[in-house]
């Protein structure tokens, strides 16, 4: 291996380290869960959040949950490709600490639900939160119930965000491009 694509690989290995941790932890508490509750169970924790067990064959927020089959096929396609881009990304950023720790949640978040998907056909999702000032945008209060994964990814994509601020904050220095 050449000094550079070596360099390329060590910087990449953290990050790929994180996502093998939120895939582990994603699939211990998705099995932790299937073992403590039946389908449309639930286990209230607090007057705000409650542990359910719910099957998400759509994306975030359950979005084509009830199509007829062809979309999983579909959201495993997006999680695989999404996977290789960031595989792809690291390599050439894995040296740039808070991007390559978005990244490494992304991608961990991504193959948590591909796992999912491609062994039971559908994601596992079980932190149920609720408000009743949600009420208006979501029935009951409730929203959407979700994962570790999809909290990975949420966390991951508001880190991309501060990033790229980060990152265009320190080109304009008092107005100015540097």
């Amino acid at each position: 291996m050449s000094g550079a694509r070596s360099a390329s690989f060590t910087g990449m290995l953290p990050w790929l380290a994180l996502a093998a941790v939120v895939v582990i932890a994603d699939q211990a508490s998705k099995a932790r869960v299937l073992q403590a509750l039946g389908s449309g169970e639930s286990i209230a924790v607090s007057d705000f959040f409650n542990l359910v067990l719910a099957y998400n064959r759509g994306a975030a927020f359950s979005f084509l949950n009830s199509a007829s089959g062809w979309q999983g096929q579909l959201f495993t396609a997006i999680g695989l490709l999404a996977s290789a881009f960031i595989i792809w990304l690291l390599v050439g950023h894995g040296h740039q600490r808070l991007f390559g720790l978005a990244l490494g949640l992304i991608l961990g978040g991504a193959l948590g639900n591909v796992v999912d998907r491609i062994r039971l056909g559908h994601v596992i999702d079980f932190l149920d939160f609720h408000w009743t000032w949600l009420s208006p945008l979501f029935p009951g209060g409730h929203f959407p119930a979700f994962n570790v994964a999809d909290s990975a990814i949420c966390c991951g994509a508001a880190l991309l965000i501060l990033d790229e601020l980060l990152r265009v904050r320190h080109r304009h220095v008092g107005g100015f491009e540097k």
